[in-house]
């Protein structure tokens, strides 16, 4: 993993996650799942220009899914929720 838009592919975006964001300074995106948190660490600050202090990352499995007569699966993804320096910010949609 040495590209870093290949890295963090989007920001998510719930309730819970903008709780943490405005409250104790962590964002959430999903990644690529092949990343560590390394690689996850220096995107994000490559990216953003703020200083990470941690990452915590978790694995989820695809869900099976009926398509028509047959099962299907949803493919398996990575969350990392990063913590940021205090007074650090990164703004997705602010102003819309």
């Amino acid at each position: 993993m040495k590209d870093t838009y290949r890295v963090v592919r989007r920001p998510i975006v719930t309730e819970k996650s903008s709780l943490q964001k405005e409250e104790i300074n962590k964002v959430t995106f999903e990644v690529d799942r092949r990343a560590n948190k390394i690689e996850i660490k220096q995107a994000v600050q490559g990216l953003f220009n703020v200083t990470v202090v941690d990452v915590n990352i978790m694995n989820y499995e695809g869900k099976q899914k009926r398509v028509g007569r047959s099962m299907g699966k949803r493919s398996d993804w990575k969350k990392a929720v990063v913590t940021l320096k205090q007074g650090d910010t990164i703004e997705f949609f602010e102003g819309v």
